[in-house]
């Protein structure tokens, strides 16, 4: 019988398994799409990210970022990462760099779906395997997480995001975010090589790309010279409420364990961390203490981005975000520092 069984083959997934094998667990990964997988993602790694990639043994070429700038017009408001540097990294590359690592240590992907969930008193059934634990790092619309009733219904605007690159030289080792001081959303500028950047757009207005980079006119005069070298990739609704993070013997892992929003670009650096305190507590006996833990390292992000995100969405109080946070400069810093 299988030790771990990981649905979903992106970085929680991938993540997950090599924490498995690690510690000597047998490890399997069902993923559907062919790899490496690609998503609608900011593409920045916070700088405890950075160090759980460097444990796993994962080493992804990207662009080092020193920290975060707010923009908002003329308003400037920047803050440097206090732990080392964070890393900015196509998602394609982040997946191939994890799948390399995963193949090392001897994790099996198979190419499938995961239907049904079938539980025991000792084992889960799942894609034709049979296993110990599922770990469910299928995304954040999981179908594993909607088939076991773990979801809760959210009545607040939706937001959604929208990703392109353009080839360009990054002009700042930065991320910036750039607020929209209407209320309309935020561009999330991520440099993830020596000549290119990724622009994702954050709003709760749907709408095609090139009417939500209209929003910035600095931003898209600067980005005019260079060409657009992907395609658009959407994601949403981003907010995610979830009931519970573990249900007998399946434990969710990254988006599919719940999601507040993109906007402090901690997504992947949290699923690298919900990767390993899954695996700590199952090495123990104690998945029901996943819980516990996902709710520890998670609380910062989601009380931060909650906030941030309640006073962007209003015209009335997002255009002073950035003025703020210029004013207040060690009250920015200590937030970013909060980032993990």
């Amino acid at each position: 019988m299988i030790d771990l069984l990981v649905a979903g083959g992106g970085p929680a997934g991938l993540a997950t398994a090599i924490r498995a094998a690690l510690n000597g667990m047998e490890a399997v990964v069902v993923e559907p799409r062919p790899g490496p997988v690609d998503k609608a993602c900011g593409e920045g790694i916070m700088p405890g990210g950075v160090l759980s990639l460097a444990a796993l043994g994962a080493a992804p070429a990207g662009h080092p970022l020193r920290g975060i700038r707010y923009v908002d017009g003329p308003h400037r408001a920047e803050a440097p990462f206090r732990d080392g540097a964070g890393l900015g990294v196509r998602r394609t590359e982040l997946s191939a760099a994890l799948a390399r690592r995963a193949a090392e240590l001897g994790v099996r992907v198979v190419e499938g779906r995961v239907g049904g969930v079938r539980q025991g008193p000792d084992a889960v059934t799942a894609a034709g395997l049979r296993a110990r634990w599922l770990v469910a790092a299928d995304g954040l619309h999981s179908p594993v997480r909607r088939a076991l009733g773990l979801e809760l219904s959210d009545r607040r605007p939706r937001r959604y995001g929208l990703r392109r690159h353009y080839r360009t030289a990054p002009w700042s080792d930065h991320v910036e975010v750039h607020w929209s001081g209407t209320g309309s959303g935020e561009a999330y500028v991520t440099p993830v090589a020596d000549d290119l950047v990724g622009v994702a757009l954050l709003s709760t207005v749907r709408c095609p790309y090139d009417v939500h980079l209209g929003r910035f006119p600095e931003l898209a005069a600067r980005l005019a010279a260079g060409a657009a070298t992907s395609a658009v990739r959407g994601a949403g609704p981003l907010r995610q409420r979830v009931r519970a993070r573990v249900a007998g013997r399946v434990l969710l892992v990254g988006d599919a364990a719940g999601y507040v929003d993109a906007l402090t670009g901690e997504g992947v650096s949290l699923a690298l961390a919900s990767a390993e305190a899954a695996v700590r507590c199952l090495r123990a006996g104690r998945p029901g203490a996943y819980e516990r833990e996902w709710r520890r390292l998670s609380r910062r992000h989601r009380l931060l981005t909650e906030a941030l995100v309640r006073v962007g969405c209003r015209p009335g109080t997002a255009r002073l975000v950035v003025p703020a946070a210029a004013r207040l400069p060690s009250l920015f810093g200590a937030a970013v520092h909060a980032l993990r």
